[in-house]
């Protein structure tokens, strides 16, 4: 994994679980790159992404982490076990430089740890070293402690409309 490297340490007074609190002493943030991956990490991201839940069906991460895909993917380990991930991809406009998170999610026994705060710093430190003026993030309406962090890491609510169109259909 990049040299980059986030330790962190959990305030267990915070832990609502307490045999995940006696489990966790450290976790291991990294931003992975494609070399990073191997069968038993992809399986573990595929099985996290599923938990949010919807119609979303996760891409080949090889296919998202080729170089000319600009995807950052931030993933947080404990004993070797993918407990979150979130991505940013970045785009140049006319006007400047922007990223765009989406996919953030912690596994359901980890939430409420701060491991997404986390995960979202992490994110927010790169978009500073890849010199974007502005990230912009999705998330669904019913996602409130989400939401709540965005909030609370200063993204705004853009007074906007975003529209799509589903192209072609996956297989």
């Amino acid at each position: 994994m990049e040299a980059l490297q986030i330790i962190i340490g959990l305030n267990v007074a915070n832990l609502k679980n307490h045999t995940i609190q006696n489990k966790i002493s450290k976790l291991k943030i990294d931003i992975l790159n494609i070399q990073d991956l191997n069968p038993n990490r992809e399986t573990q991201i595929a099985n996290l992404f599923k938990q949010l839940g919807g119609e979303k069906v996760q891409t080949n991460l090889r296919e998202v982490l080729e170089e000319e895909n600009q995807i950052t993917l931030a993933c947080c380990e404990h004993n070797d076990q993918v407990i979150g991930i979130a991505s940013m991809c970045t785009y140049k406009v006319i006007s400047r430089k922007k990223g765009w998170i989406e996919d953030v999610v912690v596994d359901e026994q980890y939430r409420g740890q701060g491991i997404g705060r986390k995960l979202m710093e992490k994110l927010l430190e790169e978009g500073k070293k890849k010199g974007l003026t502005e990230i912009l993030l999705f998330t669904e309406d019913h996602r409130i402690p989400a939401i709540r962090l965005y909030l609370d890491l200063d993204f705004k609510l853009k007074e906007s409309q975003i529209y799509t169109l589903k192209i072609c259909h996956r297989r």
